[in-house]
């Protein structure tokens, strides 16, 4: 995932949590942020709960990894907090439902979906 595509800043990420719904899917909560920019921006969540440093490090990279694969519509913020079930499940599990959120959620371009 490119520096330009994430966010960090955790004003922004209260912000999007405060003044949007959130949509949860399995073992995600995603909360999307329409704007005016061309560039859409994730932020990746995941709680002490859910494991030391190395565990939360390893699932930031498996999700930065399933997002980097496809295209996305433009002009949007999304933030993916991620639950505790998601521990017991594989990387191809996961990156099914969390494209299966996506799609829900319009953020796959339908042209192309492959990078």
């Amino acid at each position: 995932m490119k520096k330009i595509n994430i966010l960090k800043d955790n004003r922004e990420f209260s912000r999007i949590i405060k003044n949007n719904r959130s949509f949860k899917y399995k073992d995600y909560i995603i909360y999307k942020e329409r704007k005016s920019n061309d560039v859409y921006k994730f932020g990746i969540s995941v709680s002490k709960k859910i494991g030391n440093a190395v565990v939360r490090n390893k699932l930031k990279r498996q999700i930065k990894n399933i997002i980097d694969k496809k295209c996305y519509e433009n002009s949007f913020n999304c933030i993916i907090i991620l639950r505790k079930g998601v521990l017991e499940k594989s990387f191809s599990e996961m990156s099914e439902d969390l494209y299966c959120a996506f799609k829900i959620l319009k953020l796959i371009k339908e042209g192309k979906s492959e990078k």
